[in-house]
């Protein structure tokens, strides 16, 4: 199964008062262990979707990963669009595929056995999009099959891609994690230090935690 990724990180940071990607995380940035997590868990290729302060984000990641890797796209519009804007710009640049995983850039604890249990249940069920579930509650990263991007693309209503779900409610699995870092962001200042601290308590970096 020949899967890529999606991370989004054009937003403004405008909660946090802080410019997420590059906050720090132990020894990395919030969203060089957003990427990490997604290549160990076998993303050939992750499109990382940038608007506000690309440059500084594309500058620091200049040297760090391959371009075959690693393939940047840009929200030009990124203070007057949505996240399915964003969505729809990640998904254009995506090299044809079985599947693509999809996660916001300031969740960078997601276990690497989260990404592999989507990617099961989708093997298992035939679905076109596996999501892990903690209580019962769908939560990122969905992976999502190649089947659905013209849908994605093409979708112009209101309510992002819970709208584009609910038309396909019996093509979408989900399965049950263990994974805190499913329930983790950046979107404050206090939810920074939450994350920080959960982190310290693994005794490891992003993607390498016991859960």
């Amino acid at each position: 199964m020949k899967i890529n990724g999606i991370i989004l990180a054009a937003g403004l940071s405008s909660r946090m008062q802080a410019f997420k990607p590059l906050l720090k995380l132990q020894n990395k940035t919030v969203i060089e262990s957003c990427i990490d997590s997604m290549l160990k868990a076998g993303a050939g290729q992750v499109i990382l979707v940038l608007g506000y302060r690309a440059e500084e984000v594309e500058a620091y990641l200049a040297d760090k990963y391959a371009r075959s890797r690693l393939k940047l796209a840009y929200n030009q519009n990124y203070a007057e669009t949505d996240m399915l804007t964003s969505i729809k710009i990640g998904v254009s640049a995506l090299k044809p595929c079985d599947a693509f995983y999809l996660l916001p850039g300031d969740m960078p604890a997601i276990h690497p056995e989260t990404f592999r249990a989507v990617k099961e249940a989708m093997l298992r069920t035939q679905a076109l999009a596996a999501f892990p579930a903690i209580d019962g509650k769908r939560k990122h990263p969905p992976l999502i099959s190649w089947q659905c991007r013209d849908l994605i693309l093409n979708f112009t209503g209101e309510g992002g891609l819970r709208e584009v779900w609910k038309t396909l409610e019996d093509r979408v699995a989900t399965v049950p994690v263990e994974d805190l870092g499913c329930l983790m962001d950046t979107d404050t200042k206090e939810d920074y230090h939450k994350l920080v601290n959960y982190l310290a308590d693994q005794h490891s970096i992003p993607g390498e935690y016991i859960l």
